[in-house]
C-alpha cells in the first residue's frame, strides 16, 4: 500500500514537472519569435523609416501583455493544482488513518477468530467427553431397564403367586371351618340322640304380646327366633287352648333326631348368610349413626387447620360425625377429632406406598379405605397405625375406593380403565369391569355400581349382572359423584363448570346447577349432597365454597375468603351440623 503512495506521489511530481516544462518551452518560443520579429524589426528600421519603428513599440507591447496574461492563467493554474494537491494530502491522511484503524480492527479480528476457534476446539473436547459419558449412561440404562423389566416380571410372579397363595389358604381355611362345623353338628346330633329335647309352646295371648315386643327386638333376635321357629317340624302341634289354660300355660313336647337335624342346619344356615363360618368372628356390631332431619347452612368458619405437607386431595366424616378423615399427596392419613366446632388430631395412619387420592368410611366408622397414586388401595383399622390390607392388581393410579354396605366389601376404580370388586373377608378381587375410560369416581348403592368417566358419561353396573345397564352423558369429564342417603338421587360434577342431579329411579338429568364464577378446579374436584338432600355443595378453582339449593335450583350462597387456591374437596357431616373443605395449600377448613 505504502508503495502505491510513493508512486501516485511520484507520477504527480512528474506531471508537475512536465507541465512547467511545458509552460517555459511555451515562454522561450515566444520569445524567441518576438526577438527575430524584433531583429528584423529593426532590420527595417535600420533600413527603412520611423514608423517601423513604431509598429516594433507596438509589437513588443502586445507580447508583453500576452507574457503577463500568460503569467497570470499559469499562476491561476498552479494555485488550483496546489489546492488539489493539498486536498489529495489531506484524503492520503485520512485514507491511512482509516487503513491504519481497519488494520487494527482486523488485528482484533483475528484476535477473536483465533479465540473462538480455541473455544471450539474445547468445545469438541467438551462435547466428545460428553457424548462418551452419554453413551455409557444409556449402555447402564439399557442393562438397568432390562434388570428392572425382569424384577418387574418376577415382582408380577410374586403378585400372583402371593395372590395363589391367599386363595388357597381361604379355600383351606374355609374347609377346615366346614370340617369344624361338619364334626360339631355331628357331636351335638349325637348328644341330642341321647337325651328328649322339649320346646316351649307359648299360649296365644304370651305371643300375642312377643309380636307386639318383636319390633323393639334387634333384627338379628328376629331372626334367630324365626328360623327357630321355622326349624320345627310340621309333626309338631300347637297347644289346644285347653291345654295351655293349665298351669303356666306351656308345655314341654319330646323332639326325634330328624327335627334337631333341621333345626342345627338352619341355625347354620342362618350364620353363613351373615358372612362368617361357624368357627369365625361375629359380625361387628355398626354403631348408631344420628340422622339429620335438616341441615344447618354454613355461614362461618369455625376452625381451621395446615393439615398435611402438601396438596390435600380428599376428606371424608365418619358416619359419626365425630371424626373426619383428610388425605394428601404426602402418603399420610390424618383423623380429626371434631368436639365443639373445633379440630383436633388425633392420629395419623401410616403406610401409604403413594399419594391418597380418595377415602371412605365403613358403615361402622371402625375401617377407613384409601386409595394412592401407587396403583393399590389399602385398609386400616382407626385405632391401629399401621395398614391392615393392601388390595393390589389395578395396573395405573388408583382414583376412587368406596365401601359397599358392609366392611367385607369394596369397590376401586383406576386409570387403567377397570372397576375391581373386593372379598375384604379374603382380601382379593372377586370381580373386573372392563370400561372404554378411566375412572374418576364411584358410588355404590345397594345392588349398584355407579361410576363417573373421563369420557364424559356416567356408568350404572348390576352386582348381579356381567354388562354395564345404564349409560348417561353428561356433557363434561366427570370428577364426582355423590348418592343420597335415601339412594334416589346421584349428584355429578364435570369439567363443564356444572353440577347435575339424577333422579336414580328413572335414570334422567333431574336439575342442573351453575353459577357465574364457579369453575371445575381438577379433574378430581368432589361435590357432595347434604344429608337431608336439600343442598348441593362444592368449591371452585379460585377457593369459594359454591351452595345450591335443591328446592329452588338457585344459588343460595357463596362462602369466600379463606382459601386461596382450588378447593379439592368438600364434605358434608351425617349429622347436618358441619361441612368440610381441602385446598390445593395444604388447609382444611371446618364450616357451621
Amino acid at each position: 500500500m505504502e508503495t502505491d503512495n510513493k508512486l501516485l506521489e511520484k507520477s504527480y511530481l512528474l506531471s508537475i514537472y512536465k507541465l512547467q516544462v511545458e509552460s517555459l518551452d511555451l515562454h522561450l518560443g515566444l520569445s524567441t519569435r518576438s526577438a527575430l520579429d524584433l531583429a528584423d524589426s529593426i532590420g527595417d528600421e535600420v533600413l527603412g523609416s520611423a514608423d517601423a519603428l513604431e509598429r516594433l513599440r507596438r509589437n513588443y507591447t502586445g507580447h508583453v501583455l500576452e507574457l503577463r496574461r500568460i503569467n497570470i492563467e499559469l499562476t491561476c493554474k498552479m494555485i488550483e493544482r496546489n489546492m488539489m494537491l493539498e486536498a489529495k494530502e489531506t484524503a492520503l491522511v485520512e485514507q491511512r488513518a482509516r487503513l491504519a484503524s481497519v488494520s487494527t480492527q482486523l488485528s482484533n479480528v483475528e484476535a477473536q477468530h483465533r479465540q473462538l476457534e480455541d473455544q471450539v476446539e474445547e468445545l469438541s473436547r467438551k462435547n466428545s467427553a460428553v457424548k462418551a459419558e452419554y453413551d455409557t449412561l444409556r449402555e447402564r440404562y439399557r442393562c438397568q431397564d432390562l434388570e428392572f423389566r425382569r424384577v418387574a416380571e418376577r415382582g408380577l410372579q410374586l403378585l400372583k403367586s402371593i395372590m395363589r397363595m391367599k386363595i388357597e389358604a381361604a379355600e383351606h381355611r374355609n374347609e377346615k371351618n366346614e370340617r369344624v362345623r361338619n364334626a360339631r353338628v355331628s357331636k351335638e346330633l349325637r348328644k341330642a340322640t341321647r337325651r328328649p329335647v322339649g320346646i316351649e309352646i307359648e299360649p296365644e295371648e304370651a305371643k300375642a304380646k312377643e309380636q307386639q315386643m318383636a319390633g323393639r327386638a334387634v333384627p338379628e333376635q328376629e331372626s334367630r327366633e324365626k328360623l327357630w321357629r321355622r326349624g320345627l317340624p310340621s309333626s309338631v302341634k300347637k297347644p289346644t287352648p285347653a291345654e295351655s289354660g293349665s298351669g303356666l300355660g306351656q308345655q314341654f313336647i319330646p323332639l326325634t333326631l330328624e327335627p334337631i337335624c333341621g333345626l342345627s342346619r338352619s341355625l347354620f344356615d342362618f350364620r353363613l348368610k351373615r358372612g362368617n363360618s361357624a368357627s369365625g368372628p361375629s359380625e361387628d356390631h355398626y354403631c348408631c349413626v344420628p340422622s339429620c332431619t335438616a341441615a344447618c347452612l354454613p355461614s362461618t368458619v369455625s376452625d381451621h387447620k395446615e393439615a398435611h405437607l402438601s396438596e390435600i386431595n380428599a376428606i371424608k366424616f365418619s358416619p359419626t360425625s365425630s371424626m373426619v378423615a383428610t388425605g394428601g399427596t404426602d402418603r399420610l392419613i390424618r383423623l380429626w377429632s371434631v368436639a365443639g366446632g373445633h379440630l383436633e388430631h388425633t392420629q395419623t395412619l401410616e403406610g401409604a406406598t403413594g399419594g391418597i387420592t380418595n377415602l371412605d368410611f365403613d358403615p361402622s366408622g371402625s375401617h377407613v379405605l384409601g386409595a394412592s397414586y401407587n396403583n393399590v388401595a389399602q385398609v386400616w383399622r382407626t385405632g391401629n397405625k399401621k395398614c391392615q390390607e393392601i388390595l393390589t392388581g389395578h395396573a395405573d393410579k388408583v382414583t376412587a375406593a368406596v365401601f359397599r354396605s358392609t366392611r367385607h366389601q369394596a369397590v376401586t376404580g383406576s386409570r387403567d380403565r377397570t372397576v375391581k370388586e373386593w372379598d375384604l373377608c379374603k382380601g382379593a378381587c372377586s370381580r373386573t369391569i372392563s370400561v372404554l375410560s378411566y375412572c374418576n369416581d364411584l358410588a355404590c348403592c345397594d345392588t349398584t355400581i355407579v361410576s363417573g368417566h373421563h369420557d364424559k358419561t356416567i356408568r350404572f353396573w348390576d352386582t348381579r349382572a356381567p354388562s354395564c345397564t345404564q349409560v348417561i352423558p353428561v356433557g363434561g369429564r366427570v370428577t364426582s359423584l355423590s348418592v343420597s342417603h335415601d339412594q334416589m338421587h346421584l349428584l355429578s360434577c364435570s369439567r363443564d363448570n356444572a353440577l347435575k342431579v339424577i333422579d336414580l329411579r328413572t335414570h334422567n338429568i333431574q336439575q342442573e346447577f351453575r353459577a357465574e364464577g364457579f369453575q371445575c378446579g381438577s379433574d378430581w374436584t368432589k361435590a357432595v349432597l347434604s344429608p337431608d338432600k336439600s343442598y348441593a355443595l362444592v368449591g371452585s378453582a379460585d377457593g369459594t365454597l359454591f351452595l345450591w339449593s335443591m328446592e329452588t335450583g338457585h344459588l343460595e350462597r357463596s362462602l369466600t375468603g379463606v382459601h386461596v387456591s382450588a378447593v379439592n374437596a368438600v364434605a358434608w357431616a351425617p349429622s347436618g351440623m358441619y361441612i368440610g373443605s381441602v385446598d390445593q395449600c395444604k388447609k382444611l377448613v371446618l364450616w357451621r
